[in-house]
């Protein structure tokens, strides 16, 4: 919404300067998205008549004249303008002079001729003007007048970006009312008088879509001269709003869309045949617009038809057969309120759009259309003569007025200050709301001009809106606050947080909705949890798995080259059970690729691999022990992926990602990555203390000779569970085979350290211990000692 600032304030004039009124519509939920001036700066131009008129002696296109520009004497002046004319009042600008560009006028001679000054144009002046030449003004614009005091030169423009549930200020009305009622200064509309009629001549109107029309007023106008010019005032605010000037009678309905918010069209009387239908579009009618584009409509549309076709498109544009022209003699005006539902998504279907569309989808005060209608007669009468008629009226169905309740206490429990009972109901009262006491609520009706009051809390927000957000203070809130007991088996987020960052990893934020080839690619999953209505084509599912996005992120690294990539990322997934409920566990997953180390010349430069990232792992899990187990991943290379398991249950995944998505995805090489489940990260074990033996620990390696299926790590896990007396732990330190291995076989060597803590331990306890470990791996992997 665009409007003058000079005619707003002819209707509420708050004593707030343009950048106090700015910011008070902003703050206010209007927001003012620019202010401009209606003209640039410049000084000293007045206004002058032309009082002579000769050719200039040594150039054919320059004429000498003189002008009285309210100096008391004649001053001469060299123009080069074709339309200047003895008795033209012109824009004069006179030396000292400064023109918008920072043009500095003086005395000066042209081909041998003094010029005391310069006859303007309006392009000279930075005001719109579409005459070739001096921009010529009114005959009775007073000689000596400062133009921008005349042209009101010194408006600021507002542009207003209105939210779609405030059309009620898509005119001068509105944003008046809005403003008186924000500062408390007097609002002060133009008079609207009935217009009585001069004749009875009626065109009968009769709505059949009675849902879409709830109101139509039409009125006859006959004798009109529609080639009137538009008055200069008329013209002027109008530019100022962004509306071009078209002629006399479509100028006035403009007008009245801008100044009251209701849209009005103008037909040709003589190009009606009988009544005004208001009805839905038949199936394939066809209609030429006013923009000179035929459109093709279908039974959703709204028309206002005669009895023979189709007129114009209800609420959007008028047709051009029946528009007025220069050369109309009699007028029919219509004045119609229209549902929103009716026209919203209309315009959008034909591809174009208009200011009266744009406010009746949003919502037109549907008590206007008789006040438009009489305000709008009495200017066409004054600007182009004419003999008005009587209003002819039909109803349709029109909006309810429901009222709602707000609660004192409400209010201000929600905006956190104390407003009284009765400051409450001023408020309303300056909104124009009709309001009655229940007790400690108020009963509020809202006008016919606003669509967007429906519960409490719409009320609330008036509230809040008029009282002013800068007087509601910025006060933290208060509170007695409980500590909550922290569980010491479970670890803050925050922690575990800091322990993947302690391993090198940036944490990133990824979306929850994911492309289906991700979950087909990295899942394996055929049914993933769809969304009904996505963001965007490619994120249509939810994610069952974070591999996906942390491959996508390094795909984006490796596109702005660089050279190493750790990122980790702890978020919810979303797996579908068997009897249809989504699960969303959290996980914790991790990606690396590129150097072991950043590049530096004292560590000799190594690729990340599998076990780098299994030490990683380790370090999240630590002080509880994992054990993996040899899997299958849709994600990753089938011989290097493992299952993670605690205390016997897979806990997690574990591997390098598989060559068919190094390709698929245009990576240079294959990163690592892993997949736990948060569950398993939060839960540690408490910690118990225990004595440092003070007795020397002993140690014992075992080379054993076992079936290349065998796991080490399985092998691992029933040393532990074997729970030999005295043994502290096993670990593996070498893989062997080759000569003296058999074929299909492998060597396996353990260093099992045994320590007691209160004495040293003999030959026995070691051998005994030893035994004991020897007979578990023999029973479950049938391993032998190496000889």
């Amino acid at each position: 919404m665009q409007f003058s600032e000079q005619w707003l304030r002819s209707w509420a004039d708050p004593s707030l300067g343009t950048d106090e009124l700015s910011y008070l519509l902003t703050m206010a939920g209007l927001e003012v998205e620019e202010v401009g001036s209606a003209a640039p700066a410049f000084t000293g131009v007045v206004i002058a008549e032309v009082k002579e008129v000769v050719p200039h002696e040594n150039a054919d296109r320059l004429r000498v004249t003189r002008v009285d520009a309210g100096t008391g004497e004649l001053v001469q002046i060299v123009c080069g303008a074709p339309n200047v004319a003895v008795g033209l009042k012109v824009p004069c600008a006179l030396p000292g002079a400064v023109l918008p560009g920072d043009f500095r006028i003086k005395p000066t001679k042209m081909r041998g001729v003094e010029s005391n000054g310069m006859l303007c144009s309006g392009k000279e002046l930075g005001v719109p003007d579409e005459a070739d030449g001096l921009l010529v003004l009114p005959a009775d614009a007073p000689v000596g007048q400062s133009i921008r005091d005349y042209l009101g030169l010194d408006d600021a423009i507002f542009t207003l970006k209105i939210t779609p549930n405030r059309a009620d200020c898509l005119s001068i009305r509105g944003i008046a009312r809005e403003v008186a009622a924000l500062t408390g200064c007097a609002l002060e509309p133009v008079a609207i008088a009935p217009v009585v009629p001069v004749h009875d001549a009626v065109l009968p109107v009769t709505i059949e879509s009675k849902e879409g029309c709830g109101r139509y007023l039409g009125r006859v106008i006959r004798n009109v001269d529609a080639s009137r010019p538009t008055p200069e005032w008329m013209k002027r605010r109008l530019e100022r709003s962004g509306i071009r000037s078209i002629s006399a009678v479509v100028d006035v309905t403009n007008y009245i869309l801008l100044e009251q918010g209701q849209p009005m069209h103008a037909f040709d009387l003589n190009a009606l045949e009988g009544g005004i239908v208001v009805r839905q579009a038949s199936e394939g009618e066809t209609l030429l617009c006013l923009n000179e584009k035929t459109v093709t409509l279908d039974p959703s549309f709204m028309v206002i038809a005669d009895e023979a076709k189709a007129l114009a498109i209800a609420g959007v544009m008028g047709g051009e057969a029946s528009g007025v022209t220069a050369a109309s003699r009699d007028i029919f005006l219509e004045s119609a309120f229209f549902a929103p539902t009716a026209i919203a998504g209309r315009a959008r279907q034909l591809g174009f759009g208009s200011d009266s569309s744009f406010r009746f989808e949003r919502g037109v005060d549907h008590a206007l259309q008789r006040d438009a209608m009489e305000r709008a007669t009495a200017l066409i009468l004054a600007v182009c003569g004419g003999e008005a008629g009587p209003i002819t009226e039909a109803t349709g169905t029109l909006p309810a007025t429901a009222s709602v309740t707000v609660r004192t206490a409400r209010v201000s429990r929600v905006l956190g200050i104390e407003l009284g009972h009765d400051a409450i109901g001023a408020i309303f009262r300056r909104l124009g709301f009709t309001t009655r006491d229940s007790g400690d609520c108020h009963e509020v009706v809202s006008p016919s001009f606003r669509f967007d009051i429906a519960i409490e809390e719409d009320l609330i927000e008036e509230i809040a809106r008029v009282h002013g957000y800068d007087a509601i203070p910025a006060e933290a809130p208060g509170a007695r606050l409980r500590m909550l007991p922290l569980p010491e088996d479970r670890l803050p987020r925050s922690v575990v947080r800091r322990k993947v960052a302690a391993r090198e990893y940036q944490e990133v934020v990824n979306y929850a909705f994911v492309a289906e080839a991700w979950e087909r690619d990295f899942a394996g999953n055929a049914d993933p949890v769809r969304l009904i209505n996505p963001i965007a084509s490619h994120m249509s599912v939810m994610r069952s798995s974070l591999i996906g996005g942390l491959v996508n992120g390094l795909a984006a690294n490796l596109n702005r080259k660089q050279p190493r990539v750790r990122i980790f990322e702890l978020a919810r997934v979303f797996l579908k059970s068997e009897d249809g409920t989504v699960r969303q566990p959290e996980r914790l997953a991790a990606l690396a690729w590129g150097g072991r180390a950043c590049e530096q010349w004292g560590i000799r430069s190594e690729r990340v691999d599998f076990f780098d990232i299994k030490a990683d792992v380790e370090a999240l899990l630590y002080p509880r022990r994992a054990e993996y187990r040899k899997a299958e991943h849709p994600a990753f290379h089938p011989g290097r992926c493992a299952q993670v398991l605690l205390d016997g249950k897979v806990v997690g995944v574990i591997g390098e990602l598989h060559p068919r998505w190094v390709q698929s995805y245009d990576l240079p090489s294959a990163p690592v990555a892993f997949e736990l489940d948060y569950a398993a990260l939060e839960t540690v074990r408490l910690v118990k203390a225990k004595a440092v033996s003070k007795f020397q620990s002993v140690r014992r390696d075992l080379a054993l000779v076992v079936d290349d299926a065998v796991d080490a790590g399985a092998m691992l896990g029933t040393f532990r569970s074997a729970a030999a007396p005295n043994v502290t732990d096993v670990a593996l330190f070498d893989v062997y085979r080759g000569k003296g291995v058999e074929e299909g076989k492998k060597s396996l060597a353990f260093s099992v350290t045994l320590q007691h803590d209160e004495r040293t331990l003999t030959d026995e306890d070691v051998e005994a211990s030893v035994a004991v470990l020897l007979a578990a791996v023999s029973a479950q992997h049938a391993a032998i000692l190496r000889a």
